[in-house]
């Protein structure tokens, strides 16, 4: 039996890689590399291509769920921990033994709207988000398939508005 499609959240400062650079590239498509968490790394090793994903705007005002993009390719070394002029070196990660992974994410559209964090609070259908939960800082997060519609929702009746 096929896995079901999972959904995730990832988090990029827009001043840095923002979903806006994301549409730009001829193939709207990047490496979600530079990953330094074990917790996150885990989590990009279980998505699947096809899965959907929120990309969201962090350290910024205010921080919001700009678009969505899909994973294009599933976990793979991330060559820029053995890269030394790289902006996320890691010597103790090398070739033959990588400590690090990254997926490749394409951008399929901007929400109607974006949708801010406070919002996201402010709904009840998504207090249990991971987002919203006290010390969740990672910046690849799981989504349920009812959070990831909701958000979807948001965004839709707040263009109409």
């Amino acid at each position: 039996m096929k896995d079901a499609m999972k959904h995730w959240l990832v988090k990029s400062e827009p001043d840095v890689y923002s979903f806006d650079d994301l549409m730009k590239d001829s193939k709207r498509t990047t490496k979600w590399h530079g990953v330094r968490n074990f917790q996150a790394r885990n989590l990009l090793r279980e998505m699947k291509k096809g899965d959907a994903v929120l990309f969201y705007h962090s350290s910024c005002e205010p921080p919001h769920a700009a678009g969505i993009a899909r994973v294009v390719r599933e976990a793979y070394p991330d060559d820029s921990a053995w890269d030394p002029k790289s902006d996320y070196p890691d010597a103790a990660s090398t070739p033959e033994n990588p400590r690090w992974y990254m997926v490749d994410v394409q951008g399929e559209k901007a929400l109607p709207a974006p949708v801010t964090l406070a919002e996201i609070r402010d709904n009840p259908k998504l207090a249990a988000m991971k987002l919203v939960q006290k010390g969740q800082r990672l910046s690849v997060q799981p989504v349920t398939a009812a959070e990831y519609a909701e958000v979807l929702r948001m965004a839709e009746k707040k263009a109409k508005s």
